[in-house]
């Protein structure tokens, strides 16, 4: 499985912005779609998930309420919908694949892991 995320860029705090990733290759009902972002000097940290069969999404506390994880069938992929941004959400937003689903939020438990897309929130 290949992972493609984009939407990237520089926004205001307060902004929305909308990530999407592509996968290529099947992914399976038992699998699921995350997003993790690093920023500098810090490690990298889950985001939000989706298990691709049921959907069932989870959030990290600190973006519950303002970002939303979806399914895009016709792109194979997911979106993120990241709403009143701020500037600590400022970071590479990567997306990675677990294949099958393992009910664990660490990025050692990934099997597949695209590039990353930059988010820049301005104050």
């Amino acid at each position: 499985v290949q992972l493609q995320a984009s939407g990237g860029g520089l926004v205001q705090a307060g902004d929305s912005l909308n990530l999407s990733c592509e996968a290529s290759g099947r992914l399976y009902s038992s699998s699921a779609m995350y997003w993790f972002r690093q920023a500098p000097g810090k490690e990298r940290e889950f985001v939000a998930a989706i298990k691709w069969g049921v959907q069932t999404t989870y959030y990290a506390d600190s973006v519950k309420g303002r970002f939303t994880i979806s399914k895009d069938s016709a792109k194979n992929g997911v979106q993120l919908r990241m709403n009143s941004l701020k500037p600590d959400d400022t970071a590479i937003y990567l997306c990675a694949v677990a294949r099958p689903w393992s009910g664990n939020f660490a990025p050692t438990s990934m099997n597949y892991w695209g590039k990353g897309t930059l988010v820049t929130v301005s104050s």
